[in-house]
């Protein structure tokens, strides 16, 4: 997986067409000028390596303003938005309910480094009706729950080593943003300047949806793994969809090896249902990381275990982990206003059938077309691959299939429709789309598969 994002941030994209049947690209005039003015501020231009366009064609767009299912740019383009924030945009834009409750405790201040009653509502509204833990922890993002659920899972054990898939990302934690090596199972080995081989020698890297290397893996180390962690279904390196007996039997053999199970929510957290892809799996891990869309589009993230693991928290116990923004009040509040919308009766059932019946239409269309493309989908979140087959793991991703989604991206912004500038990353309906704009960013996904195909070079591989 380390690789891809390294191809996707390493180089300039010429931004010249591709298709002279296609629309004509949108203005970008503004957002070029800005982009070239934050190249004198920020490495690359971006705060965050994908913002850069870099694996797509043109330049950087510039978001001005969202609402509803909707975004801006700085030419003042339009776009139906299915990138939502990466995730956390459940309800979408400037959700108003959201908006009213921040206003109203920012009324009271935005920050104190103290403890406040609003922590203690949004946590009682978590735990009530997450049956999975019982105590958390705020944090304020996603990566930092999974370096503190890391920490936590080594301190319970008094063990060293951390098994992972590779396929699955966790933040830009040290000790796994490691890459596998070339056997069956092995140490990680750094796939970025600045992270010691010290550290990545501790991270067991092994393939997704391989029980032989799991079992290999605890052969090979015995009393030594602190925890497998795995993302609750990994959605950072496509959408890699597991057997639920895969994930049952990692619960089974961590349990039997006195290791922890770590699911890695921060995006599948209360996207697939209020307790995530662990119910959805019927698995109980041990440690759950959680993230994104606790804030209502503003940074925060916690983990949550059995009050037992969770002891082992400072200040009472040994595992240290501490942030002055941790718990900001003005977090909270966008996350309680946010989170009580998810608890609403028919909710998920509303969202996840709406986005089912949008990604079944686009599959029909392609079926129909013989198109090799799949739309691989798991409640609200999808994923367009162009392949005809099954896809579980990163290996199974063909990287040249990257040059028709660059063509496929450009079409849809010159067509109104927003997706993160990726073919790795994965795509989200909101509660805040509906049947007109569905329709709408279906039709233009047809129209730009058509161009897709009619102008795509042809893969000698497919002949």
């Amino acid at each position: 997986m380390l690789d891809s994002l390294k191809k996707m941030f390493s180089s300039e994209d010429d931004g010249k067409p591709v298709s002279t049947t296609g629309k004509p690209d949108i203005s970008r005039e503004k957002s070029a000028e800005l982009y070239e003015e934050a190249k004198t501020y920020f490495p690359g231009g971006v705060n965050s390596p994908v913002r850069a366009f870099r694996s797509v064609y043109g330049t950087p767009l510039f978001i001005e303003k969202g609402d509803g299912p909707f975004v801006w740019d700085a030419d003042g383009n339009q776009f139906i938005d299915f990138c939502c924030s990466w995730g956390p945009l459940i309800l979408g834009h400037n959700s108003p309910k959201i908006r009213e409750k921040v206003s109203e405790v920012m009324q009271k201040g935005m920050s104190f480094g103290a403890p406040t009653a609003i922590e203690n509502e949004l946590a009682q509204l978590i735990l009530k009706n997450n049956k999975l833990i019982e105590k958390i922890r705020f944090v304020s993002s996603g990566t930092e729950a999974v370096m503190s659920a890391i920490r936590l899972a080594r301190g319970y054990t008094k063990r060293d080593k951390i098994l992972k898939f590779e396929g699955c990302y966790h933040g830009h934690v040290d000790s796994l943003l490691v890459k596998a090596g070339s056997g069956l199972v092995t140490f990680g080995e750094t796939s970025s300047a600045g992270v010691p081989k010290s550290f990545a020698d501790e991270t067991i890297v092994i393939p997704l949806n391989d029980r032989n290397a799991v079992e290999e893996a605890f052969r090979q180390f015995p009393d030594q793994i602190a925890a497998i962690i795995i993302e609750g279904v990994p959605a950072n390196n496509g959408l890699l969809m597991q057997d639920i007996d895969f994930v049952q039997f990692l619960r089974a053999i961590t349990t039997q090896n006195k290791s922890l199970l770590i699911f890695d929510e921060v995006i599948t957290g209360f996207r697939l249902g209020f307790e995530g892809a662990a119910r959805h799996y019927e698995v109980k891990p041990d440690i759950i990381t959680y993230g994104k869309i606790i804030g209502g589009g503003l940074p925060v993230g916690c983990y949550g275990a059995s009050a037992e693991i969770m002891s082992n928290i400072s200040p009472e116990g040994s595992v240290y982990q501490a942030g002055t923004l941790s718990g900001n009040p003005v977090a909270m509040a966008a996350g309680i206003a946010q989170l009580t919308e998810l608890l609403r009766f028919g909710f998920y059932k509303d969202l996840n059938n709406k986005a089912q019946d949008f990604v079944e239409s686009i599959r029909r269309f392609a079926s129909t077309r013989n198109y090799k493309f799949k739309v691989f989908s798991i409640g609200s979140i999808f994923w367009f691959a162009f392949t005809d087959k099954e896809i579980k793991s990163a290996e199974d991703i063909d990287p040249s299939s990257m040059e028709k989604f660059k063509i496929l991206h450009r079409e849809l912004l010159n067509r109104g429709i927003y997706l993160g500038p990726s073919g790795y990353e994965v795509g989200f309906v909101s509660a805040a789309h509906t049947k007109v704009e569905l329709e709408k960013a279906k039709r233009a996904i047809i129209e730009s598969l058509d161009i897709v195909f009619r102008t795509s070079p042809k893969n000698p591989k497919e002949e």
